[in-house]
């Protein structure tokens, strides 16, 4: 049994998404990010950067394995399952770099794109600017990529599963999915599949939590010091 600390992020549906597919037995814990689930001393001493998801494998050798980072979980199933990541070479790192491309830039791009689009307490058009054009720039990048390929690192892989929860918001970084076709082709094809239309669909009830966040949830959650709320939830 896999215990899934969860919310139901970009980032925690890569791993419910991998389950899935893996058909993997799992559990999952919920870690509500709105309500500071995160900085809980015993989930910070599975993830010490207070971020989620986070798993314990209670069938790993040599007994229970906790592991955290949306990437390293994908790479730890892939090895433990050998599906989607190739052992040879070439292949492995064929995915891993779009992996890690993930992780390292849609991924964090998207977020901040999700945060000045639609949750900051103070409307910033530089920073709102910024950080749409460079989440439509990773979106081209990917639309280029998928131009002659039906999958971004041959066939279905970890970073196929990595980089699809960040598309899916994508109405939340105001990217209109018609202007990168060969990106929404893969989208719809990867969104049809069963394991990930039952992965992406777990907790799903739980997200709309930002409607009722107090100053100090959105403190928790943002990193927001008292002043930088203080006056400015009216603007």
């Amino acid at each position: 049994m896999i215990d899934v600390y969860y919310w139901p992020t970009g980032n925690g549906k890569k791993i419910t998404i991998m389950l899935e597919e893996c058909g993997l037995p799992y559990r999952v814990i919920p870690v509500n990010i709105g309500k500071g689930d995160q900085f809980r001393p015993e989930f910070l001493r599975l993830s010490p950067n207070n971020k989620m998801p986070a798993i314990v494998d209670h069938g790993a050798e040599g007994g229970p394995l906790s592991i955290f980072e949306s990437g390293a979980i994908l790479e730890y199933l892939a090895d433990k399952t050998s599906r989607f990541l190739p052992r040879e070479p070439r292949g492995r790192f064929e995915v891993l770099q779009w992996l890690y491309w993930q992780v390292g830039g849609l991924g964090p791009m998207a977020g901040q794109a999700h945060h000045f689009l639609r949750y900051a307490p103070q409307k910033i058009e530089y920073a709102m600017e910024r950080f749409r054009n460079e989440t439509a720039r990773l979106y081209r990048v990917m639309n280029s990529r998928l131009a002659d390929r039906e999958f971004l690192a041959g066939d279905y892989s970890i970073a196929d599963m990595a980089a699809w929860p960040w598309v899916f918001r994508h109405d939340w970084q105001e990217q209109d999915l018609n202007d990168f076709p060969n990106l929404q082709r893969w989208f719809g094809t990867i969104a049809a599949r069963p394991a990930v239309i039952r992965g992406a669909a777990i907790g799903k009830e739980w997200m709309d939590f930002s409607q009722d966040m107090s100053d100090a949830d959105k403190q928790r959650l943002f990193g927001l010091r008292d002043e930088d709320l203080r006056g400015k939830m009216d603007q």
